[in-house]
Parts: structure tokens; C-alpha cells; sequence
């Protein structure tokens, strides 16, 4: 009786240690650049099994759409909440990586356009959905602290607007996010 109690208490062992060796948290500052703004935000990710994680990122968005928008001039801000899939193509969550990520930006713009009777200014706030695809690469700089450049593609559609139409479409993302591993 003593040895099996001592066989099913050792499987267990080995199974905790097997199964912690899959685990992992990140929390970390992230920001990313696209031609017309930038977004710096805080992310956290857990793993939910040996190839992937679930993120989740609070974001702030700055922006300057210049004369790509609809108008001739729209810049604002907002706040934004990303949730999104990272799978690891090694083992220990480190390497290359393949994201899908949607983020949801409220955001406030003021444009202005420069027309025959004059100069016409407004104010448009609008919910923004973003899916994206993100491929990134992670570097361990020691056991706790990790790198991440990515590289992210994917499109813009304002869901909700308040007041003018204003830019949307395709947008292009690099990015890097410091991050501590718990």
C-alpha cells in the first residue's frame, strides 16, 4: 500500500512539474507606431496551453490621419481594450509567434476642412473595431525579462460614429513590448 501511495505521489510530482514547465504570465509596456499614430499600452498574457496565449492590452491612441482621412485634417485620441490569440511555433514561449488580435478604440476626432466658403471645422467620436494579424519574434533577455518586435496588419471599420464620417481602412502596425515573465 505504501509503494502506491508513494508511485501516485511521485505521477503527481512529475505531472505538476510537466505541467508548470507550460505556464507562463507576461505583463509588459507595449507601443505601436503606424504612419498616422501611436499607441502605447499595458499587456498581459497567459498561457492556456504549450503553444499558445490569451493577451489582453489597455491601450491609448494618438492620432494624426493629416489629409488620409476624409477630411483634410482629423486628429484625436481615445482609449481602447485589445484581446487576442498568440501562438508560439517553439516550446517555453519564446521565438516566433502568429497573433490575431481585435481591439475596440473609442475615440474623439477633430477635423477640419478647407472648403469654397470657408474653413469648416466638427468633432466625431467613433467606435473603432481593429482585427489584425501580428507576427512577432520573442526574446528572452534573461529569465524574467522578455523583447517582442512585431509587425501587425489589418483593418479599421468605425462600427459607431457621432457626428462626420472620418478615416477608415487598412493599417499597418510595428510595435515592441518589454515584458517581465511571473
Amino acid at each position: 500500500m505504501k509503494n502506491k501511495i508513494n508511485f501516485i505521489l511521485g505521477l503527481l510530482l512529475v505531472a505538476s512539474i510537466a505541467i508548470g514547465q507550460n505556464k507562463v504570465t507576461d505583463i509588459g509596456f507595449e507601443i505601436q507606431v503606424y504612419p498616422t499614430g501611436i499607441i502605447p499600452g499595458i499587456r498581459a498574457e497567459k498561457s492556456i496551453h504549450k503553444h499558445g496565449v490569451g493577451s489582453i492590452r489597455l491601450g491609448y491612441q494618438i492620432m494624426d490621419h493629416q489629409d488620409f482621412g476624409i477630411h483634410d485634417d482629423e486628429k484625436g485620441s481615445g482609449y481602447g481594450l485589445t484581446v487576442g490569440y498568440k501562438h508560439y511555433f517553439q516550446k517555453y514561449f519564446t521565438g516566433l509567434h502568429l497573433s490575431l488580435r481585435t481591439d475596440a478604440w473609442y475615440n474623439t476626432l477633430d477635423w477640419k476642412d478647407n472648403t469654397d466658403a470657408g474653413l469648416v471645422k466638427g468633432v466625431t467620436k467613433i467606435l473603432v473595431l481593429q482585427p489584425t494579424v501580428e507576427l512577432g519574434w520573442t526574446f528572452p533577455l534573461s529569465d524574467n525579462f522578455m523583447l517582442v518586435p512585431a509587425f501587425a496588419a489589418g483593418f479599421e471599420k468605425n462600427v459607431y460614429t457621432e457626428g462626420e464620417p472620418t478615416g477608415e481602412g487598412l493599417i499597418l502596425l510595428v510595435g515592441v513590448t518589454a515584458a517581465y515573465r511571473l
